[in-house]
């Protein structure tokens, strides 16, 4: 081979390489080669990792922007960790940066090479006819020489044609990155991500960006919990605690009512922290017993079973009253259909990003579970969905986002069993498994302020991270 040729093989096994690197290389730098999504809403491979994944992005009928993540599970006890998926991030970009910069200077540098080749071919190309036009100056032997090679380098006009295409994309993929590298920068210098002192005085500013952030999801499907996380040992066998979900950020109230029945005293904590070291900030004294562990407050009211009936109390913690009551149509009490511990455990009541419910049985659902939401003024049942599962082989439930979720026990090898979804109507059985580290759970209600679940677990109060399927919403989405 001439030493031309040479050449535009060395350019040929460059654009290899730049063909292999953005089809391997890439995917794998901002996340997109390690999931797979159908085209229908059918999940069919999902491995959720630390930072928040993108799974896929697509254009709907519409031509608006749909993108599919999943949410991580928080760490409730570092404040750091989103920094150092910013820093993470950011390295990743600049690494990403210099590579390509080495990959252009080289494209460049190639690139001017394939220009003046193809100067040369052209230049070549007019030699060759106007020697055809008068071949018959010149030797047989000259003329078959210059046809020849002429031959072997007409094919690779295309292929230059091509490689000059490339030549741009790769200078594309440059603007883009200097571009992204430039926004982390200005994140970095505003939150001061490397100064950890200055970071954690700013991370009330930072909570309340990705809050407002968070805000742009939708209601997140069930996939994973992790834990437990024990908070405190206190109390017996059986009880509730809980923080409202609806609280300000700066709100961070715990309540505590230990047993399931013969007690009507709620211990208030300022904080978690006070919650562990037993500092108590207020005492209630309820005007009525309650029934069971399945207590919720919500917006800065608390919502429970009063003893020995199927009657709901909305008690306000402002002002000591109560503010309604109202009597759970057909549902059983005291033991009647309670979750498989006993413990007067019939009427759960819980709350979620849509608002607040009630769980229970009936005699007219043949003792099987129904899902009413309620108004939290007024306690009215505003729509109920009757299920086929049977309260009493329930172990414990859940509501995450309109969707309810049920253990199969309240001893070691719980695990979420079944979910009902009241936006389609529908169930599914599932298999998402959880540590019951002290064997016995009373009480498991999701928190959607903390994206966690609270449980009382043998005197034990824990806390489940839980990892959410979500699905991003664009500003064209009603």
């Amino acid at each position: 081979m001439s030493p031309p040729l040479l050449k535009l093989g060395a350019v040929l096994s460059t654009m290899a390489m730049i063909s292999n690197w953005m089809s391997q290389t890439l995917p794998s730098l901002v996340g997109l080669n390690t999931t797979r999504i159908t085209t229908s809403d059918t999940l069919t491979q999902i491995s959720p990792k630390e930072g928040w994944q993108v799974y896929s992005s697509a254009q709907d009928p519409d031509g608006r922007c749909i993108c599919t993540v999943v949410a991580p599970e928080q760490n409730l006890c570092s404040r750091d960790a989103k920094s150092r998926q910013l820093r993470q991030l950011l390295e990743k970009v600049q690494n990403m940066s210099q590579s390509i910069e080495v990959l252009n200077l080289r494209t460049q540098r190639d690139f001017q090479y394939v220009l003046k080749m193809e100067t040369q071919m052209k230049g070549l190309k007019a030699k060759f006819r106007q020697i055809e036009d008068d071949r018959k100056t010149l030797m047989t032997k000259h003329f078959q020489e210059l046809k020849e090679k002429m031959d072997e380098l007409l094919p690779l006009i295309p292929v230059l044609e091509q490689y000059k295409t490339d030549a741009k994309l790769i200078t594309q993929f440059k603007e883009e990155i200097r571009n992204l590298s430039a926004v982390l920068t200005g994140i970095q210098e505003e939150i001061g991500a490397y100064d950890y002192e200055e970071l954690h005085q700013r991370v009330i500013n930072l909570e309340t960006r990705l809050r407002d952030c968070m805000k742009k999801l939708t209601c997140g499907k069930l996939m994973k919990i992790t834990g437990p996380i024990t908070v405190k040992t206190s109390g017996t066998r059986f009880g509730a605690w809980m923080t409202d979900p609806l609280a300000s950020e700066k709100n961070n109230r715990v309540w505590y009512m230990d047993s399931y029945t013969n007690n009507k005293i709620v211990r208030e904590y300022k904080s978690i922290a006070d919650f562990i070291s037993g500092a108590e900030s207020r005492t209630y004294n309820l005007p009525f017993k309650w029934a069971g562990t399945n207590h919720v407050v919500y917006n800065g009211s608390l919502y429970f079973n009063k003893y020995q009936s199927n009657i709901i109390i909305k008690y306000s913690f402002d002002t000591g009253r109560v503010l309604a009551q109202r009597s759970l149509e057909y549902a059983g009490f005291h033991n009647v259909y309670p979750y498989t511990w006993g413990g007067f455990s019939d009427i759960d009541l819980m709350a979620d990003e849509i608002g607040l419910w009630a769980v229970y049985a009936t005699n007219q659902n043949a003792g099987n579970i129904v899902i009413s939401q309620l108004n939290q003024d007024t306690l009215e049942v505003l729509k109920s969905w009757s299920t086929g599962y049977p309260k009493r082989s329930a172990g414990e439930s859940f509501m995450i986002c309109g969707t309810l979720y049920v253990t199969n026990s309240h001893l070691t090898g719980a695990k979420v069993y079944y979910s009902y979804s009241t936006k389609t109507s529908t169930y599914e059985y599932t298999d998402i498994p959880f540590h019951n580290q002290y064997f016995h759970i009373s009480m498991l209600d999701y928190n959607a302020r903390d994206r966690a679940l609270y449980a009382w677990n043998n005197g034990h109060q824990v806390l489940f991270n839980v990892t959410l399927f979500h699905i991003i919403k664009t500003e064209d989405d009603s």
